[in-house]
């Protein structure tokens, strides 16, 4: 039996692009509609205007935590031209959270960003940490009460995203069918490391929002990091460290001064002394092609932990894209032991917020399913999957006992 404190979040999280639908303005849409192979997003699962209902299955679970974003295509339209009607609507998205006992944990910015910041040249362009600045201020007006904000997703994966995209703009030969970045199956062609410059620029974004909403909220205020839970074959600590340099530690150090960090993880991954060893098919795959490792999370809470000193934690993704749900009962109870374990060993982690409370769009397809709760595409019908009950009674008791695999 495991237990956990008083007072800790358990949830779920969501990206606006991935279910709010018809995110016309983004740089990701535009995306979609050009790049072969790309799945469009559509109407996604319509959650711009279902939220109540999906907050009420969350919190009749038992869970009292939710992670969603809000979009900065959709508030921004044009430069410097903030839409007050956007801005009403993710209010009444908090509002209703709090309503309904439920923690917002608000994320600003979720990879996507509006097509005219991205024809500005994007995260690299001139007037780009202006450019978000002035988002997170008119952004903050409405975050007042919230208790946690992101600031970013994943820096070290949009940093990636944003390398692919220069090598493409540069001349590299391209795929002739869309490559999805959440993708990890040999013998796929290896992501590109994010570029360090890329990184520098997203942590000066990062600490410009921070400054504005310390100012203007009384949030506790951090961004997320991907952690990919490297373990080094015997010969290559010295490439895992690198690695970890370029993949994580880079933005984990960044975190110093802010409130919390979150921690991402879904699967770990060997590195030789080549660099990262693709994982081959297996049918203990994922649907993503990752190994199935529910110890990563716990490798990866060790890991901030140490790199960061001991900033406070947030779990703010995990989980298993897979279509058979006790197989994700079982990982998320074995990754919920390792968490266990860490905080038992001093590692201060204050939530678990589970990836995603909706099976959703996928960065360009449809096939993953993470969620607790499916989704009819059609009818936009949502069924609870007997996950989201357990994860909910797990929520309510602060204990679990062992789930056989």
């Amino acid at each position: 039996m495991s237990n956990f404190p008083p007072g800790f979040l358990w949830g779920a999280s969501t990206a606006p692009h991935q279910i709010e639908g018809n995110n016309v303005n983004s740089d990701w849409w535009a995306q979609e509609q050009a790049v072969p192979g790309m799945d469009p997003s559509g109407d996604a699962i319509d959650s711009y205007h279902r939220y109540e209902e999906d907050m009420t299955l969350l919190a009749d679970a038992g869970l009292n935590a939710y992670r969603f974003g809000i979009e900065w295509a959709r508030i921004e339209p044009l430069p410097g031209q903030f839409s007050n009607a956007e801005l009403a609507h993710y209010r009444r998205m908090i509002d209703t959270a709090l309503g309904l006992g439920i923690t917002p944990v608000v994320t600003l910015n979720h990879f996507t960003t509006p097509r005219w910041f991205a024809e500005e040249g994007g995260w690299l362009g001139e007037d780009a940490i202006e450019r978000f600045r002035s988002y997170s201020a008119k952004a903050s007006t409405i975050l007042g009460d919230v208790p946690w904000v992101v600031t970013l997703n994943e820096p070290n994966m949009l940093a990636m995203m944003v390398t692919m995209r220069h090598m493409m703009t540069d001349g590299a030969e391209v795929e002739e069918d869309w490559q999805s970045p959440t993708v990890d199956q040999d013998p796929r062609p290896q992501l590109p490391p994010p570029d360090p410059k890329v990184g520098a620029r997203l942590v000066e974004a990062h600490h410009a929002a921070r400054e504005i909403l310390k100012i203007h909220t009384n949030a506790k205020v951090g961004w997320t990091v991907a952690n990919r839970a490297f373990v080094a074959r015997p010969g290559a600590e010295q490439k895992k460290l690198e690695l970890e340099y370029i993949w994580e530690d880079l933005y984990l150090k960044a975190s110093a001064g802010d409130d919390f960090v979150g921690v991402q993880s879904y699967s770990s991954q060997w590195v030789g002394e080549a660099g990262i060893e693709p994982h081959p098919p297996s049918p203990e795959n994922t649907l993503v092609g990752t190994a199935y490792r529910p110890d990563a999370i716990g490798i990866a809470l060790r890991h901030t932990a140490e790199v960061t000193g001991g900033i406070p934690i947030l779990i703010t993704e995990n989980g298993i894209a897979t279509g058979d749900d006790a197989r994700r009962i079982a990982y998320t109870a074995e990754a919920l032991r390792s968490v266990s374990e860490a905080m038992h060993d001093g590692v201060d982690v204050r939530g678990y917020l589970h990836w995603s409370l909706l099976d959703n769009y996928e960065w360009g397809h449809w096939e993953p399913t993470f969620g607790l709760i499916s989704v009819d595409r059609e009818t936009f019908v949502r069924t609870p999957k007997p996950s989201l009950a357990w994860l909910g009674s797990v929520a309510r008791s602060g204990a679990f006992a062992a789930v056989a695999r």
